[in-house]
């Protein structure tokens, strides 16, 4: 069995694995997992709607999972995409707000362009102090993310606004509403940053799998201590992976600025793109058409859920379990990919024993 096609199936497995524990659970706790699930899938894939919502949903994790991914390949273990994400949000909106009477065609690139910006420059100096002081980038992005936390509310209330807990909703030239997608999902919320995702999906593939430097970062990768004998600069690989991930960790925020919500407002805690990206890029198995079918799923679940409490009676929180234990499944995926080995072995050696 070849690596790829055993990744799919690993996949699939965790998928499944973590469907069946929630249905067990589900059933212990007095619920009935057919109606549950089935309430899920109706709203998630119902009609249009629930369809476009679900896409809208999965518009920021696809981009979140692909800055977890780059970030991966190249050997690091970004797990502050999750402040990156806040930071690119909070950057988008300011600058739609700072400069509102400009046309379309230039705030928004300049809005997307800013908040892929801020993201970087957040995942730039937990990636600095990695190149040169070879500190633990989980250690640093970890505290990176509850700065990213408090500074975005300080900004939020003593910057931005006179004390308000939200800023104001930014100008229709910033926006990412598209009216034909509405239209065409009978009137969700799906923007044109779903366009955008997919399209991100792309050119990291060929950045990764078709340039010199998506070459040179996968080998940092895989053995910085060879690809540094071999000539390739270590410390410019490890920074410039960080930048990037950190871009894309930016947009994915800038999905939920100038997308779903239009504005930014405080938070008590961490929002959660960061941290759901990295289980759908673990998911996707780090490929970036992996995550786009990753993403879907996790915005089914995400959107279906909602529906869950009201036609089943389902707690909404058992699809945060149904999420973990794929994940769980997903982490467990060495025991999974021992047991799809042996399996080969054995039915040799049950032919073997019948001749």
């Amino acid at each position: 069995m070849n690596g790829k096609l055993k990744g799919v199936i690993v996949a699939l497995l965790s998928v499944i694995l973590g469907l069946v524990m929630g249905a067990v659970i589900m059933l212990v706790s007095g619920h009935d997992p057919i109606a549950g699930y089935s309430a899920m899938i109706q709203g998630s894939f119902g009609d249009l709607s629930y369809f476009g919502e679900t896409l809208r949903q999965s518009t920021p994790l696809i981009l979140t999972a692909l800055a977890f991914a780059v970030a991966s390949t190249a050997g690091f273990f970004n797990i502050g995409i999750e402040g990156q994400s806040l930071l690119g949000w909070l950057g988008a909106v300011w600058c739609a707000l700072a400069f509102p009477d400009l046309p379309k065609f230039i705030l928004l690139p300049a809005c997307l362009i800013v908040g892929a910006l801020f993201g970087a420059f957040w995942a730039g100096i937990a990636g600095m102090l990695k190149a040169f002081f070879n500190t633990s980038e989980v250690i640093i992005t970890i505290m990176l993310n509850y700065i990213a936390l408090y500074l975005s509310n300080f900004v939020i209330r003593d910057i931005i606004t006179d004390g308000k807990d939200a800023t104001p909703i930014i100008p229709d030239a910033a926006s990412l509403r598209s009216p034909g997608l509405e239209q065409l999902t009978d009137y969700s919320r799906l923007h044109y940053g779903i366009i955008i995702a997919v399209l991100m999906c792309v050119i990291v593939w060929i950045l990764m799998q078709k340039t010199t430097t998506g070459y040179e970062l996968r080998a940092v990768g895989m053995n910085p201590f060879a690809s540094q004998y071999a000539g390739m600069s270590t410390k410019r690989n490890i920074i410039l992976a960080m930048v990037i991930s950190g871009a894309l960790a930016g947009l994915g925020g800038t999905m939920e600025g100038l997308g779903t919500f239009k504005n930014i407002f405080t938070q008590n805690s961490l929002p959660g793109l960061g941290f759901n990206g990295m289980a759908v890029s673990l998911l996707g198995g780090g490929n970036p058409f992996g995550i786009i079918a990753a993403g879907v799923l996790f915005g089914a679940l995400k959107t279906g859920g909602l529906l869950m409490p009201t036609e089943a009676g389902v707690p909404e929180e058992l699809v945060d379990i149904v999420i973990a234990l794929i994940i769980f499944f997903v982490g467990a995926s060495y025991l999974i990919t021992y047991l799809l080995d042996k399996l080969p072995a054995k039915k040799n050696a049950l032919k073997e024993g019948g001749e």
